[in-house]
């Protein structure tokens, strides 16, 4: 089979999907073309499983996924988180700085089976719009179930900026990894989580030589993925400094990115 032994790792918000936020049908065909061919595909995302079904559903990825960005594998098919990272109890010291000084900002705690909304504001609610997530809410004192990340929202960009620089300086900021996933997002990670970590863990498992992989993604917390793959790309839409590390730039994620891909492979325009 001509795809044998190669994994395939999309993005999903602005790669996968297009700007209907659909995924096209030109790119699951090429999907189940790639799949066909003996190619092991899966999407790595910042969702956990629990809001991750449909987007399953709609694309049959034939490999566990990647969730949390970069916090958890899960399989859907035995319904098992198959690997993941917790954070630390010293999170909730971070998460206190924020709320208060920056008491706009909203909060939500992910563990493996769903999400905490912790703190209400206008980014948490888009959140759920997008996603479908249920609105289950929790103050982030009480929960007893163990973490895997933490996500600060807020639609002023100032705020998610200001966010940033007080998480980054604090003095137990080292214990834990820092993330972008959108402008409006901001994320605490356990020390070590990232998306290209778990490319490699994923890898590892399928059995798959790290160098037969294929990364693509539109965003900074896609950097370390696309970096970590044997091929990576960036999207035509992806931020400039995804571009700066990628491998190659196809066309956008509205061009059916995905298929686009998979057919340079397929006529030998990259080698793996």
């Amino acid at each position: 089979m001509k795809f044998d032994g190669i994994l395939f790792c999309t993005d999903l918000d602005g790669t996968l999907f297009n700007s209907q936020r659909i995924v096209s049908k030109e790119n699951k065909d090429a999907i189940e073309y790639f799949k066909a061919e003996g190619g092991r595909f899966t999407f790595i995302t910042g969702r956990p499983p629990v809001i991750s079904r449909e987007v399953y559903e709609a694309v049959e990825p034939n490999a566990p996924i990647g969730c949390f960005n970069g916090g958890g594998i899960y399989d859907f098919t035995t319904e098992q988180l198959l690997w993941s990272v917790t954070l630390p109890k010293e999170a909730d010291e971070l998460v206190a700085v924020i709320d208060r000084e920056v008491p706009e900002v909203g909060f939500q705690y992910n563990y493996s089976k769903g999400i905490y909304f912790c703190k209400e504001n206008g980014a948490m609610e888009r959140f759920r719009e997008f996603t479908g997530a249920a609105n289950v809410f929790m103050p982030y004192t009480e929960i007893a179930e163990p973490i895997i990340k933490v996500v600060f929202g807020d639609m002023n960009v100032e705020n998610i900026e200001k966010t940033e620089c007080l998480l980054r300086g604090h003095e137990k900021a080292a214990t834990f990894d820092f993330i972008r996933s959108e402008e409006t997002l901001f994320e605490i990670l356990p020390k070590g989580v990232s998306k290209g970590a778990l490319l490699l863990k994923l890898a590892e498992i399928l059995n798959i030589e790290p160098s037969k992989t294929i990364a693509v993604g539109d965003y900074n917390n896609d950097i370390s993925m696309v970096k970590a793959a044997g091929v990576g790309y960036a999207v035509e839409n992806a931020v400039p400094e995804l571009k700066a590390v990628a491998d190659r730039v196809t066309i956008s994620n509205d061009g059916h990115a995905i298929a686009k891909i998979v057919d340079e492979l397929d006529r030998g325009i990259i080698k793996l």
